[in-house]
């Protein structure tokens, strides 16, 4: 098992940024993958980042390519996804998530999740 919470979301500007984390405990986080993904109101969730279990690999979506990044800390069993130039049509609820496999684009391939963290754009 393995527990994960997201903290970082809030209200900003458009053209701001922020920085989501995500920490992990249970089982050994070097062990899986992570990844994030956002769900807006009668939106179906959407592939944001993620990032294999040494940080060497990382994945986007093509709508956030070039503004945000995602990284890893596995000492301190935490990843991130740092949020640039942000746009209204990012605002959604965040949710980091673990699989124990490779890191992929597909939510189902993803065996944990957090309970979701809102980030809010305004124009």
């Amino acid at each position: 098992q393995v527990q994960l919470v997201e903290s970082g979301g809030g209200l900003v500007q458009a053209g701001g940024s922020l920085r989501l984390s995500c920490a992990a405990s249970g089982r050994t986080f070097t062990y899986y993958a992570m990844g994030w993904f956002r769900q807006a109101p009668g939106k179906e969730r959407e592939f944001v980042a993620a990032i294999n279990w040494s940080g060497g690999t990382t994945y986007y979506g093509n709508s956030v390519k070039g503004r945000f990044t995602i990284s890893r800390d596995n000492p301190k069993n935490t990843v991130y996804l740092q949020m640039t130039s942000l746009k209204p049509e990012d605002t959604a609820v965040y949710y980091c998530s673990a699989n124990l496999g490779r890191a992929t684009q597909n939510a189902y391939d993803y065996d944990y999740w957090g309970q979701g963290t809102q980030v809010t754009v305004s124009s």
